[in-house]
């Protein structure tokens, strides 16, 4: 499928067939695909949490008001972000590029992130949502309908997965088969309405 194609059909679908199983063959190569997702200063810092138990399933979906297809769907994917990643290990980021970027890279980014909370948030929010938008484009190439959501109690959420302190979650992303025609688009805005030249009026 050519990006475009998958960027035009790609919608947020709500019904899956809840027998339909990916394979572990289907599954590693979304993965893979995410992982290619940029993130700053290649600090890779997403988190992808597969939920396949279906007990730990069925617990998320009564923290997400009981959606269908957080259970129905065939991949569960809770996008978290680890916001200490910039200072974990951080040569394992750069490990292949020449000693005098190491040199020069790995002080800067510290000196970037330290003590800088609130960036470090925001950082992994950007890394997480657009490894979410590549996930999603990956499994309409593959033939495969998603959703994106936030509709869940996030507290009860990262209990449920025992998310570390340093660690946040962004949102989930569900992949399977859909057997449900999706809506017609609700109303978009033009690009009159979005799309700004050099600075707002």
């Amino acid at each position: 499928m050519e990006v475009c194609n998958a960027i035009e059909s790609r919608r947020a679908i709500k019904v899956y067939d809840a027998e339909h199983r990916m394979t572990d063959a289907e599954i590693e190569k979304l993965m893979s695909q995410a992982m290619l997702s940029p993130t700053a200063w290649n600090i890779q810092n997403w988190r992808f949490v597969l939920v396949r138990d279906p007990e730990q399933r069925k617990k998320i979906r009564a923290a997400a008001w009981d959606q269908a297809q957080v259970t129905d769907a065939s991949l569960l994917v809770v996008l978290t972000a680890d916001l200490k990643a910039w200072g974990k290990d951080p040569i394992r980021y750069w490990r292949n590029a020449p000693q005098p970027v190491q040199d020069y890279i790995l002080p800067a980014m510290a000196q970037f992130y330290t003590g800088r909370e609130q960036m470090q948030r925001d950082e992994g929010m950007r890394s997480c949502g657009m490894a979410a938008m590549t996930l999603m484009l990956a499994a309409q190439d593959m033939g495969y309908q998603s959703c994106p959501m936030d509709g869940f109690d996030f507290d009860e959420v990262a209990r449920i997965i025992n998310l570390p302190s340093d660690h946040a979650i962004v949102m989930f992303v569900v992949i399977g088969k859909g057997i449900s025609d999706p809506l017609p688009r609700p109303g978009s805005l033009s690009q009159e309405d979005v799309v700004v030249i050099d600075q707002f009026s």
